[in-house]
């Protein structure tokens, strides 16, 4: 027995969710040789407060001290048949930049004959007028090295030494915790679902071990991988647990990770970039064949600046 596909065209036979792959992949360079040149005030952000993939994003400018350097617009958290909105996000009915109304006329400037899902998050170039990217992935890169002569901060968190376990990382926390989420949830057959749920159960296990010892993904200091998987984890409780059915366990039990969370939440600038309401409402409200009277939960009530006690793991 199968249900009705949250994204029919990327569904498989068998009830798959097959995420599609990211239509713009340009790169800006510190140089300028991709075409599009770092600068201060040249490129746009828009992303989703709700949206895991655009708050990596939003994690990684905040880090970088790049707030005045590139702007950034928050869609707002319903996403319907029209798709991304500006009518609520952050107060304005209309995109401040470019006094789009919906994301999508982005994408149809960039390419007329752009037909798949709009997406967050997205890098404006005011120049060109075109999408430079919507690579969450390439963000986050670009973002860590190519603007550095525009900030102060020293923050490496792709550092050359460690990049093949970093990348290593990463595809294991993508297939079986980021994304593996979505499959439980956007599953349209019981088979399929409990081969996700149990996927991202035996990987958060994993993840506990690793962190029993050590305060980050990679000891002492967080990299980008820490941040990839923050953007799940504060998620996990308050809409994976139920919305998606991952329900075995919460993140709360598990000792470890749920102490890595909240050292992560209290770094610096982090918890403003995480906004519970605007998850929450994209979920139950915008997954309306996962949740058809779209009422969206009081809960969890959840502490996340009560003590970590994991400064002194290296």
């Amino acid at each position: 027995m199968t249900g009705q596909a949250q994204f029919p065209n990327e569904q498989t036979e068998a009830g798959e969710f097959k995420r599609q792959a990211d239509a713009f992949r340009h790169w800006v360079t510190e140089d300028g040789r991709s075409g599009y040149p770092a600068a201060a005030g040249r490129y746009h952000l828009y992303v989703s407060l709700a949206c895991p993939w655009a708050h990596r994003t939003i994690i990684v400018r905040k880090l970088k001290q790049l707030e005045s350097v590139i702007g950034m617009t928050v869609v707002d958290p319903i996403r319907d048949e029209q798709g991304w909105a500006f009518r609520n996000g952050h107060g304005h009915s209309v995109d401040p930049a470019n006094g789009f109304h919906f994301l999508s006329e982005a994408y149809r400037i960039t390419d007329p004959a752009y037909r798949g899902r709009i997406t967050v998050p997205v890098l404006w170039d005011t120049v060109t007028r075109r999408i430079v990217t919507n690579s969450d992935d390439d963000l986050m890169r670009i973002f860590n090295c190519e603007f550095n002569r525009f900030t102060d901060s020293p923050l490496d968190l792709y550092p050359a030494a460690l990049r093949a376990e970093i990348d290593e990382m990463n595809g294991f926390l993508y297939e079986q915790i980021n994304n593996g989420v979505y499959r439980a949830g956007f599953a349209t057959s019981q088979r399929v679902y409990e081969e996700a749920a149990r996927s991202v159960f035996a990987a958060l296990d994993q993840l506990e071990a690793r962190l029993r010892d050590r305060r980050y993904l990679f000891g002492a200091q967080f990299l980008e991988s820490d941040w990839r998987l923050f953007v799940t984890l504060i998620r996990f409780d308050a809409v994976y647990h139920g919305h998606f059915k991952c329900n075995v366990r919460r993140i709360i039990d598990y000792p470890h990770l749920s102490g890595y969370l909240k050292d992560l939440y209290q770094v610096s600038g982090i918890a403003e970039t995480v906004d519970f309401d605007h998850i929450k409402r994209h979920y139950y409200m915008t997954h309306d064949d996962i949740n058809p009277t779209r009422i969206v939960p009081i809960g969890p009530a959840l502490d996340l600046l009560s003590p970590h006690g994991r400064a002194a793991l290296s």
